[in-house]
């Protein structure tokens, strides 16, 4: 499909991943064509059951994505690739964040508070 992982994308993931051999019975289902289906769904919006099959079964991409969300595959896999980013920026790597998609919480909104601790002058911020 035209969003799937490329084979430059794919050598640079695979190796972050599990091991594709189960620790109970049964194969796995490929992870490529399931990673696949995990983009496809978060990129779409659609429901897991009307996943393309091209995907493989929904059922199985959905327990992984699952699976992999509640042990920290996910967010272990970012975290390297983050690294693996940091890395290649050096000492000029920055972040950025856009004021229009900053909320603070609704209690924010205008309420007086009392001074900050380290604020010497003790005045508030209205």
């Amino acid at each position: 499909m035209r969003h799937d992982l490329s084979d430059e994308e794919w050598q640079r993931l695979e190796s972050l991943l599990p091991s594709t051999v189960p620790q109970r019975g049964g194969r796995w289902a490929d992870h490529r064509m399931v990673i696949n289906g995990v983009f496809f769904r978060t990129r779409s919006g659609t429901a897991w059951r009307d996943l393309p099959s091209v995907y493989g079964n929904w059922k199985t991409v959905y327990n992984r994505h699952r699976r992999w969300s509640l042990d920290g595959t996910w967010e272990g896999i970012l975290d390297r690739l983050r690294a693996g980013c940091d890395e290649a920026e050096g000492a000029d790597w920055t972040v950025g964040a856009d004021s229009t998609v900053t909320r603070a919480h609704q209690d924010a909104a205008g309420a007086r508070r009392a001074p900050a601790a380290d604020d010497p002058t003790g005045s508030t911020v209205e």
